[in-house]
């Protein structure tokens, strides 16, 4: 089995208003996904707990993302397919993360 990857994003919102943001910005995942044709499904399986589903190109990830009062921490497992891009995925949670914490 693949290594998860895990991101921390630090942030100054305090716990509650970080999981108002992320509830607020979840929608717009999908545009940030090359190809346009993402499905991108969340719920929050407890209260500090976001579970992000993402279908596209044919693959699947499954993200987690634990809010935290200074960070959030995202862990996922990128299918094979997608391994080779991990570097450049992994930054582009951090950047985009960080955009909407901070934003």
């Amino acid at each position: 089995m693949a290594k998860p990857t895990i991101v921390d994003i630090p942030h100054q919102l305090g716990r509650e208003a970080a999981k108002q943001r992320l509830r607020d910005q979840v929608g717009e995942l999908a545009g940030h996904i090359p190809g346009g044709m993402a499905d991108v499904q969340s719920t929050w399986p407890s209260a500090d707990r976001m579970v992000i589903e993402i279908m596209a190109m044919g693959q699947r990830v499954t993200a987690t993302l634990d809010v935290e009062d200074h960070i959030v921490r995202a862990t996922f497992v990128l299918p094979g397919l997608l391994s080779f891009m991990g570097g450049a995925i992994e930054a582009a949670v951090r950047r985009k993360g960080g955009q909407v914490l901070l934003s």
